[in-house]
């Protein structure tokens, strides 16, 4: 028979982070090491996390990306949604070749907003302060 989890025990291993106002990369890299470690990784408001840099410049960068690709059939494929581009942020600090890099892709979720079922939860904040220029991922989104 199969043993049946509590809820207590997918709480311990579930972390809710909020990415308003957070700098893109270091929300990743925390999220990705956590994911190695095990728990289930949850990102909510990723379309207000932040790049920094100069407007311009971190559209162009993008843009460049993402045109880099081949044939729509071969790729590679470079998302468009904050979401997604949030999680192949995520996808690029780990060993996604690997198993356990891959284990570790599959335990992160993430989102645009607050789903309900996380409303009344805690949320890991790791936002900043910046003095430097910066550009949201959900204003990235519309440019490229």
């Amino acid at each position: 028979m199969k043993d049946k989890k509590n809820n207590s025990d997918i709480k311990g291993k579930e972390i809710i982070i909020d990415a308003s106002n957070g700098i893109l990369g270091r929300i990743a890299s925390y999220a990705a090491k956590q994911a190695m470690l095990g728990k289930n990784v949850i990102i909510v408001n990723c379309n207000n996390a932040l790049l920094t840099g100069r407007k311009r410049m971190v559209i162009e960068e993008y843009g460049i990306a993402r045109r880099r690709g081949g044939t729509s059939l071969n790729g590679p494929h470079f998302p468009k949604h904050p979401e997604r581009l949030f999680k192949r942020t995520v996808r690029g600090m780990l060993s996604y070749t690997q198993q356990r890099g891959l284990d570790a892709l599959k335990r992160i979720t993430c989102y645009n907003s607050v789903p309900k079922e996380y409303e009344s939860t805690d949320k890991i904040s790791l936002s900043r302060q910046t003095k430097s220029k910066t550009i949201t991922l959900s204003e990235l989104s519309k440019e490229i």
